[in-house]
């Protein structure tokens, strides 16, 4: 297995893309719109990508609800903007069961077509002069909130089968403008995001995987974004926050960082994370980093290997979950919270 994770270009695997895969065999892969037709066709896609590798491969899809969706030209049940929950009236308790629910549900979704891991929650704290990338897609400003609802999320994502992955660690809700158009710089002291920023992720620090934020944090590394610094990862997410899981970049990809992706790869692996992700399925661009990136071996491949335990085999049926997920959502939507 080695330390990446690639997109492919359709809705069915051309001949070169599987030659490739079954050589390159990268730790998994990742789902986008251009991938979703059908559930049905997501399904033979899913398992075309771990034929072509010879192993249950983890298949990773950006599902949150809200804005960032990539089942949204599917229909069916999608899911609110996670801000929703925290804005309700609904007790603390009902709220997190709100969550789980709503997540159980899109976790189910997710597994009856064969995908096991979904790029959520998001534990990013919007600021109030931040560019509006994260926004609504975060449960709250408050940490102690956002944890607790984070928690809740990754719980019902488990009901349904499926193993979650806290973003943008350690912290993308200050950031000044959007990473996937360029590269933020936070100036925010260390006491600050100490107190602040890097709670929610503190707070949920066993999770199984976790994705870096392409963000530059000035008082702790004024040089590298902390996908690419070691003083982030190593004294910072490894160090500080605690988090001893898989750590996987975002994707190599957005206008963030610089430099050919094989640099970006082998900047990235250097500073500590254990894969790297690069999502666009552009066959050419997926042998560079394969070049660049090395077998998982060591810590990476022990926490790689514990990622993918952590995922429950479905507690609810799918139809159970969505009818569960939707019976709070009445409550949200119908005025009686």
């Amino acid at each position: 297995m080695r330390a990446c994770i690639f997109g492919c270009q359709g809705t069915r695997l051309s001949k070169d893309e599987k030659t490739f895969f079954a050589e390159a065999q990268p730790w998994g892969f990742i789902l986008f719109g251009r991938n979703c037709e059908s559930e049905a066709q997501i399904e033979a896609l899913c398992a075309d990508l771990r034929e072509a590798v010879g192993r249950h491969a983890p298949i990773l899809i950006d599902e949150e609800g809200g804005r960032v969706s990539r089942l949204r030209p599917l229909g069916g049940r999608i899911g609110p903007k996670a801000e929703i929950f925290a804005k309700s009236a609904l007790s603390p308790e009902d709220t997190r069961a709100a969550v789980r629910a709503n997540y159980a549900a899109i976790g189910a979704r997710l597994a009856s077509m064969g995908i096991d891991v979904d790029c959520a929650p998001v534990l990013d704290l919007p600021a109030k002069d931040a560019d509006p990338i994260i926004g609504d897609r975060a449960f709250s400003t408050d940490p102690a909130i956002t944890a607790s609802l984070g928690q809740a999320c990754l719980e019902g994502l488990n009901d349904g089968g499926v193993s979650g992955i806290i973003k943008h660690i350690p912290g993308h809700g200050r950031a000044d403008v959007d990473s996937h158009k360029a590269l933020p710089v936070v100036s925010a002291s260390q006491d600050e995001l100490q107190a602040h920023d890097f709670l929610p992720f503190a707070a949920l620090k066993d999770a199984p995987m976790a994705m870096t934020g392409h963000v530059i944090y000035k008082t702790f590394d004024p040089d590298n974004a902390a996908t690419c610094s070691s003083i982030m990862i190593k004294e910072v997410i490894r160090g500080r926050i605690g988090f001893d899981g898989l750590l996987m970049s975002d994707d190599l990809d957005m206008k963030a960082l610089r430099g050919r992706l094989t640099a970006r790869t082998e900047a990235a692996l250097a500073a500590g994370c254990d894969v790297v992700l690069q999502c666009n399925g552009v066959l050419d661009d997926m042998q560079e980093v394969a070049k660049a990136a090395p077998i998982l071996r060591g810590e990476a491949l022990r926490r790689a290997m514990a990622a993918r335990t952590k995922a429950s085999v479905n507690a609810f049926s799918r139809h159970e979950a969505e009818a569960q997920a939707d019976a709070w959502m009445a409550r949200i939507d119908g005025g009686r919270v």
